[in-house]
């Protein structure tokens, strides 16, 4: 397990209050990272940091906005001032608006720029952002682990989520292209990958894909007659990939995007 070992570096986890980055922190912990959490939510993300120092781990949580370059460039320092350097950036804020959604008495011509706009801000944007602001530390050190998260909204195109599809698409292309850049600028040691989680229950999407009785919705369960394994992924479902991403047992991927989906991606619905 010492190719997976985690022990005394530093991880950043941006969307760590969330319900799929929180579980990715508290896998990184578990492999022996010290974790420092960002989230615009003060409350929430003290509560994760302390979450995790309950369950024995080094970590620390920021309140920063990932479309605030200043704020995070003062997070940066403070978790270089804190442990001295960073290893792993973990790019999990992101996600949708309800006024970006194409469904129901919102056709396509009426989502406004501003709301199209927003939502590939913040994850694209959001994205590229934060590996500016954490990054550097990785450079200066010669050696580190960028995972971005994309969508299975970049793998296939999916109805309602037009704007939100199109910057996890973009967020799959400049995944790519830092992957080369960094790896030819600053040396072989510089890594750049993607998760792309399937179906997952969270806060943003709960009552799209289940009922209050828990059954799943019409859109739920389309989603589930297409995924092989037949269910929804659990946030724990991911922690083996972005444990592997992180360590040294992928010291020579770079530059791809790893389904975590049941089988989404590869089942053509026959």
């Amino acid at each position: 397990m010492t190719r997976f070992d985690l022990t005394d570096r530093v991880a950043v986890v941006t969307g760590g209050a969330g319900t799929l980055g929180l579980a990715m922190a508290h896998g990184l912990a578990e492999a022996g990272a010290k974790v420092a959490l960002l989230s615009r939510r003060r409350e929430a993300i003290d509560a994760a940091a302390a979450a995790l120092r309950e369950a024995g781990h080094d970590a620390l949580g920021i309140a920063a906005d990932v479309l605030d370059p200043a704020a995070l460039a003062d997070a940066a320092e403070r978790v270089e001032q804190t442990w001295g350097r960073i290893d792993v950036l973990l790019t999990a804020a992101g996600g949708n608006r309800p006024d970006a959604i194409v469904f129901g008495e919102r056709d396509l011509f009426g989502l406004t720029p501003d709301a199209f706009r927003q939502v590939v801000e913040l994850n694209l944007d959001g994205t590229l952002l934060t590996i500016q602001a954490f990054a550097p530390s990785m450079v200066r050190a010669g050696r580190g682990s960028v995972i971005t998260i994309s969508s299975m909204a970049a793998q296939k195109p999916l109805t309602r989520v037009i704007g939100y599809g199109a910057a996890k698409a973009a967020v799959d292309n400049l995944t790519r292209w830092l992957a080369a850049h960094m790896a030819q600028a600053y040396g072989e040691g510089l890594r750049v990958n993607a998760i792309a989680p399937g179906f997952f229950v969270g806060e943003q999407n709960r009552a799209l894909l289940l009922q209050p009785s828990g059954e799943p919705t019409e859109r739920g369960a389309t989603i589930l007659a297409n995924t092989p394994m037949g269910r929804f992924g659990e946030p724990d479902d991911l922690i083996g990939t972005v444990q592997w991403l992180a360590s040294d047992a992928s010291r020579f991927v770079t530059g791809v995007v790893v389904p975590v989906d049941g089988g989404y991606a590869a089942f053509g619905g026959v």
